[in-house]
């Protein structure tokens, strides 16, 4: 596969699919994937995120191996798409207590409120956030003062359905 061509071009979701597919099937094609999200060219490493996106979740390890990677390239990261798509797959990995970044934290708890962030990137960063605070009582608190302020905004159906399914998990935490 010559993923640099296909990638550099318009692709649909079944194109995406099946880059995802063969990117499943070993180390080497995920590590090639990957390879092309610092492309140069915006729409190859756009295109490139978008696949991993859809990788199964069959090798949890892998994707725990560019963690930071991914965290230090979004902490700079300008661009929208790119932002979303790093952090859905972000928000979909387990945070232990002794791996959690607090610049990463910070940056997701920052996005919460942004109103200049699109919906997607503030959502995503509230579940993001909740997987990291809901092993520390104080940082629960900090969050849930974030999303208090959130009552002062006006939100899109996805954001305040996130509201309300981070807050419910927020209730279920035993403190």
């Amino acid at each position: 596969m010559d993923n640099e061509m296909i990638l550099s071009e318009k692709l649909n979701i079944s194109d995406i699919k099946r880059i995802a597919v063969w990117a499943d099937l070993s180390r080497e094609n995920k590590e090639t994937l990957w390879a092309s999200v610092h492309s140069a060219a915006l729409r190859t490493s756009v295109n490139a995120l978008w696949a991993l996106t859809h990788l199964p979740d069959s090798e949890p390890d892998w994707r725990l191996s560019v963690r930071d990677e991914m965290i230090d390239m979004l902490l700079s990261e300008t661009n929208a798409a790119k932002k979303r798509m790093l952090l859905q797959i972000l928000r979909n990995q387990d945070y232990e207590p002794e791996h959690i970044r607090t610049d990463f934290l910070d940056f997701c708890m920052s996005k919460i409120n942004s109103e200049c962030e699109p919906y997607a990137v503030r959502c995503f960063s509230m579940y993001t956030a909740f997987k990291m605070c809901r092993h520390f009582p104080e940082l629960i608190a900090e969050l849930e003062q974030h999303l208090d302020m959130m009552r002062f905004q006006t939100l899109s159906p996805g954001l305040a359905s996130a509201l309300r399914q981070t807050k419910a998990k927020i209730s279920r935490i035993e403190r």
